[in-house]
């Protein structure tokens, strides 16, 4: 045993892996070399001697070869030097007084040992017969680490993090790195400008130069430093910048230039609050508008108030879900007690990532048969009587909710979003998602689809017809029945659409769609009964307000109350909305 290890209690490779019956040598060993030899064959020789030397080495020098591999942008020394602090890099003694440096690959043999994985080749650790030799990793000696060699190391995975491919990934070492404020790091960051193309990791390469010469021995260096962060409108640095200016030992000169450039950093903070609600506000309109827009059709144009909107958004949901589970390994289901299989084709990769292309069509059609059901048996015996229609599609809702607790259970199910959904990216420090500017131009779609099939389609020309003067538009031949079993059709796959976004950003239950009934009908009712583009300008406007009285206030639930009374006074004036409808659309 070499000085300054120790023999490891439990290795957390052996907590992180799963336990399973070996699949066969051969096997194992084929995986083993895809899965790890690729990746370690393609550091250099010299790389891998410094890193044996460092794994080898005690104390200073120690410390010297762990900062010497920065530059290195390998692998396998970031592999290894993110292992040591756990203890997962251990030291062999294989008998002649070499001391070898291993990693234990995850896949287990079946009485659950590990080969070992030779940092110093990339090959095997082998016994005198050739064959690889496995071991249990508690019984292996683990190489130590101090305090001092775990900042080292740290440090050192920062700087390489410098030359990582993700912007992301450079930007966020760039700021660790600035906010340490230690001198050594600022020749390297300084060296970085020329060579970084990424206009978000070069602001934050000065932030971080910038941030360090805040302790420069040169006074004017520091002021100089103290006016640029102000002029970047560095947020990261604003704290550090109050401290200065609280200082008793600061200068007036370094007083005057704190206060200024912290004054610039609140009116950019400003700023991007005012566009990140803006943003934030727009996209949660598009949601009410998405949401809305098929009660719209029904409530708005045909006059029926169904209360089993929100279980017709709810369907999409669901069938969200089933596509999602059908591209995936498949689900059970129970059906009012019965055992239902659906069988899954296993996708992977890209292909899986396109289920939700898929369960978009396959929501509205789902939601518009129930639609088209709901309309053949209950609607189409209500029409000109609205108090009739409240109550029956209330209890509609209630069968659909029991219906969904029958099927899929009580519980909420989660829906994955595809990779190209998830994340965001910043403009100007405002966080902008995927999936909110997803639902933007997704609204944006149905709303021109929506407008094109009811003023520039035949089938449109008869909704209108039917809507205005139901007696009318029958005694000219138009086949009434029909078309308001399609209208209906038409705003109940609306719902389903909504459904089907809506489970990409919260989970899937059998009330969801009561969260939104209320909002949908308050969303119709202020833009105007029967008016499509009062439907957008009312759902715009609702959820723009709704972001700034909660920024205003803090709290979510205040500002939902306090836009509920707006909304209660502005009907009070307005009691037709914004646009009122002209004519007798709404008469028969």
């Amino acid at each position: 045993m070499v000085p300054g290890t120790r023999i490891r209690s439990m290795s957390t490779l052996h907590s992180r892996s799963r336990r399973r019956a070996a699949p066969g040598p051969l096997l194992a060993l084929l995986l083993a070399a895809l899965s790890l030899l690729p990746a370690f064959a393609a550091d250099t020789p010299a790389t891998r001697q410094i890193l044996v030397k460092a794994l080898q080495a005690e104390g200073d020098e120690q410390i010297t070869l762990v900062k010497s591999l920065a530059d290195s942008n390998s692998d396998l020394v970031r592999k290894v030097l993110v292992a040591w602090p756990r203890d997962e890099v251990f030291i062999i003694d294989p008998g002649d007084g070499s001391k070898i440096p291993v990693m234990l690959e995850d896949l287990q043999d079946a009485d659950g040992k590990s080969n070992a994985i030779r940092i110093d080749t990339g090959g095997y650790l082998k016994d005198a017969s050739g064959k690889p030799e496995a071991f249990f990793a508690n019984d292996l000696t683990s190489v130590d680490t101090d305090m001092r060699l775990r900042k080292a190391i740290k440090d050192t995975l920062d700087l390489m993090t410098l030359n990582d491919p993700n912007p992301e990934a450079r930007g966020s070492a760039i700021m660790k790195l600035g906010m340490s404020q230690n001198p050594a790091f600022l020749a390297l960051l300084q060296a970085r400008i020329p060579q970084e193309t990424n206009t978000r990791v070069q602001k934050a390469l000065k932030e971080a130069i910038d941030t360090i010469q805040l302790k420069a021995p040169n006074p004017a260096t520091q002021i100089a430093a103290i006016q640029e962060l102000g002029n970047l409108g560095s947020i990261g640095s604003r704290d550090v910048l109050k401290s200065i200016a609280d200082d008793k030992q600061s200068t007036p000169e370094e007083i005057k230039a704190t206060r200024k450039s912290l004054a610039q950093i609140d009116s950019y903070i400003s700023r991007v609050n005012f566009f990140g609600t803006l943003f934030r506000g727009l996209s949660l309109g598009s949601i009410l508008l998405v949401v809305a827009l098929g009660l719209a059709i029904t409530f708005g144009l045909m006059g029926v108030i169904n209360m089993a909107h929100g279980e017709l958004i709810a369907v999409g949901a669901y069938t969200c879900y089933v596509v999602e589970n059908f591209f995936g390994p498949g689900l059970w289901l129970s059906p009012f007690g019965l055992r239902l299989h659906i069988p899954g084709i296993n996708a992977g990769g890209w292909f899986y990532q396109t289920y939700f292309l898929f369960a978009i069509p396959a929501a509205f059609i789902m939601s518009a048969l129930v639609g088209i059901i709901l309309e053949v048996c209950v609607i189409r015996f209500l029409y000109r009587r609205p108090l009739d229609s409240l109550l029956a599609t209330w209890g509609v809702s209630l069968i659909l909710q029991q219906s969904f607790h029958l099927v899929f259970g009580a519980a909420n199910v989660q829906v994955n979003s595809p990779v190209w959904l998830s994340g965001n990216f910043t403009v100007a420090d405002v966080i902008l998602g995927y999936n909110r500017l997803f639902v933007i131009a997704f609204a944006a779609l149905i709303v021109l689809a929506t407008w094109l099939l009811l003023t520039r389609t035949p089938l449109g020309l008869l909704i209108r017809a039917v809507m205005q003067n139901r007696n009318m538009a029958a005694c000219m031949g138009v086949p009434t029945e029909r078309v308001n079993m399609l209208t209906f059709a038409f705003g109940s796959g609306l719902a389903g659409l909504a459904g089907a976004f809506l489970s990409q950003i919260g989970n899937v239950g059998p009330s969801l769609g009561q969260t939104y009934i209320v909002d949908c009908f308050m969303t119709v009712v202020v833009g105007g009964v029967g008016n499509l583009f009062g439907t957008v300008y009312s759902a715009l406007g609702i959820g723009a307000i709704d972001e700034t009285l909660q920024q205003l206030f803090g709290s979510p639930v205040v500002g939902k109350i306090t836009i509920l009374v707006l909304i209660i006074l502005f009907l009070q004036w307005r009691p037709s909305g914004l646009f009122a409808t002209k004519g007798r659309g709404l008469e028969s």
